[in-house]
């Protein structure tokens, strides 16, 4: 029997003698950037294969090579790559002059109209900047001159960008958990303000704001776990935590950067029927460009007016390319198109994703080998368009929090991280952690090829581990 290894150097050589171009232009890139490009989940081993073109669910490498591709904008392109709604768009816009002019512009109203309205929240305002980092570094600023209070309460597993504020319990570290601040560069007290608590467990959540609450100025969460995992909030859990923030003054923000207008036509909190004081949004609000937003009450969001005194004014004051006049089109252009459509496109791709996680279990139950796909609920009521697949070193009947994914005791990281990845690559199959999204432009013969790469992935590590 091979170990991972070895199977891993058998599968990079031969993934390097179908993209030999693809390794040119990386070796250059290496030369030039840091680790050869500007973020970290693009870059992967042996090295990244180079984009020539995308439309729909695929992608093309400038080696010729083609996948179907689940990874699609980092989950923003919920309508595939560059789907023609957009793209006629672009056009009719750069035709009239599109670029950045650094004034208000009409489109900037109109896609945050539409947000609120949709949102349907009373008393509700909104700001737009560029990334989602920014967005709940600014949302967890808003909430300090809020409420006067310095700590944040955060659940482990659960990723809301590079910012200083909540780079602790993102990765789970052996012996440490989830209590580990994950940077360098971050003064040292900053990490005694971040309380981690347990996604999905009611009694670590109320003993937690039992013993913090009075300092913690805001609880940010996921109501559908990302990067941690694909998992959903239990809808009880989620109004607990709405319960308890209320009762101490505790302002509760739900990063939907990744969920928002995902599995229904808007933020996801909405249909737990759960209103947060404030959300921030990213991804699929900007039509394929970089937009993000924070939205919430009135009386938080004014904060970072020019008319509120300096002692509580909140310098959320947009970058250089804040609600840029295509990508604020584009926005809306996609939204609105989302909300009409609604009935199609959501029941689909919710069709699909059940489709494909259950293909994927059933490769590996066949097997005998333990693995079991997250991105779904319990109740199969939500319309999900993610999965994963967990690799499990014993039996797990559920995936209710991050700990059950990351652990290394019992799941194999290395297995989905690395060879999967190298092996579904060979096939046509691009993902990121093991999974991905599906978009409106994948279909059942997609979903089927990727079942049965996913069949042969399961017999060659039956055979060989």
């Amino acid at each position: 029997m091979a170990n991972l290894e070895e199977l891993l150097r058998k599968l990079s050589e031969e993934f390097e003698k179908r993209n030999r171009k693809s390794k040119e232009l990386a070796e250059k890139a290496k030369n030039i950037m840091v680790q050869g490009g500007s973020h970290n989940l693009r870059l992967w081993s042996p090295f990244p294969f180079i984009v020539s073109s995308a439309k729909g669910a695929i992608v093309k490498d400038v080696d010729g090579n083609e996948y179907i591709d689940y990874w699609q904008g980092h989950y923003a392109n919920i309508l595939g790559h560059n789907p023609d709604i957009l793209n006629r768009a672009s056009s009719s816009a750069h035709k009239k002059g599109c670029l950045h002019t650094g004034f208000e512009d009409e489109w900037e109203i109109k896609l945050g109209e539409l947000i609120l309205d949709t949102l349907g929240h009373k008393n509700w305002k909104i700001r737009f900047t560029t990334s989602g980092t920014l967005a709940n570094t600014y949302a967890c600023m808003l909430s300090f001159s809020y409420t006067g209070r310095e700590m944040v309460l955060k659940v482990g597993g659960g990723w809301h960008g590079s910012t200083p504020y909540l780079l602790k319990g993102v990765k789970f570290k052996k012996g440490k958990g989830f209590e580990e601040v994950e940077s360098k560069g971050i003064p040292d007290e900053f990490g005694g303000k971040i309380i981690i608590t347990r996604f999905n467990d009611p009694e670590d959540l109320e003993n937690k704001i039992k013993r913090f609450g009075d300092k913690i100025a805001c609880f940010i969460l996921e109501p559908f776990i990302g990067a941690g995992g694909f998992i959903p909030g239990d809808p009880e859990y989620l109004k607990l935590c709405r319960k308890l923030t209320e009762e101490k003054g505790i302002v509760l923000i739900f990063d939907e950067i990744i969920s928002g207008f995902r599995f229904c036509a808007n933020a996801l909190h909405k249909y737990f029927g759960i209103e947060p004081d404030l959300v921030t949004f990213g991804k699929i609000i900007g039509g394929g460009h970089a937009v993000s937003a924070v939205a919430g009450k009135r009386e938080i969001m004014e904060l970072c007016g020019d008319d509120e005194p300096i002692q509580r004014r909140v310098k959320f004051e947009g970058g250089t390319y804040s609600s840029h006049p295509e990508y604020m089109m584009s926005g809306y252009i996609l939204l609105k198109y989302l909300i009409d459509n609604e009935n199609e496109i959501y029941p689909k791709i919710g069709k699909l994703g059940k489709m494909l996680r259950e293909g994927i279990d059933s490769c590996f139950s066949k097997e005998g080998l333990p693995v079991l796909c997250s991105g779904g609920d319990r109740e199969g009521v939500l319309q999900s368009s993610f999965f994963m697949p967990n690799f499990f070193k014993k039996d797990l009947k559920e995936i209710k929090s991050p700990e059950d994914v990351q652990d290394e005791e019992i799941v194999d990281l290395n297995l989905k991280e690395k060879v999967l990845k190298v092996f579904l690559v060979n096939n046509g199959i691009n993902v990121v952690h093991g999974g991905g999204a599906i978009s409106y432009s994948h279909n059942e013969e997609h979903i089927k090829k990727t079942i049965s790469v996913f069949e042969e992935f399961a017999h060659f590590i039956k055979k060989n581990i």
